[in-house]
């Protein structure tokens, strides 16, 4: 099993946005990292995004207090030169994805759990949902 797992802003707003049918499939492995099964990764680009996102649904001080606590549970990569040129000079449609994509990559992260598998179809990394995922990991 991979010990450290990239998430997206998908997997991020399904569990603080309780969206259904995905909610369940994210609090399973946010419980996992949160009891040290597995390290859950991202970028400080899926924090703005989700806050930017949040802000609207439930108010600047709401957004700021959820991100705290998923501060607690996720840590952060680097963002930086290398991984904007890589996602400006890869064949990601989906800028975002790409930065996702190149963060996680140089990190040596080499699980990424997406809604959007299908952006990913060039990808050297494993990428699922979390629902793929938790089937895999419960095969083990």
């Amino acid at each position: 099993m991979n010990k450290e797992v990239f998430i997206d802003a998908d997997i991020v707003l399904d569990l603080l946005c309780k969206r259904e049918p995905f909610y369940s499939y994210a609090a399973e492995v946010f419980t996992m990292g949160d009891t040290g099964i597995i390290k859950l990764v991202t970028t400080p680009l899926v924090f703005a995004n989700v806050f930017y996102i949040l802000r609207k649904v439930s108010g600047i001080e709401k957004a700021k207090e959820l991100l705290r606590k998923l501060r607690i549970m996720v840590g952060v990569v680097s963002l930086n030169d290398k991984v904007i040129d890589l996602a400006l000079n890869s064949a990601f449609n989906d800028f975002e994805d790409g930065i996702q994509f190149f963060a996680a990559r140089e990190q040596g992260i080499k699980l990424l759990l997406t809604r959007n598998v299908k952006d990913y179809k060039a990808a050297d990394l494993i990428i699922q949902t979390p629902e793929e995922y938790l089937k895999t990991v419960k095969a083990i």
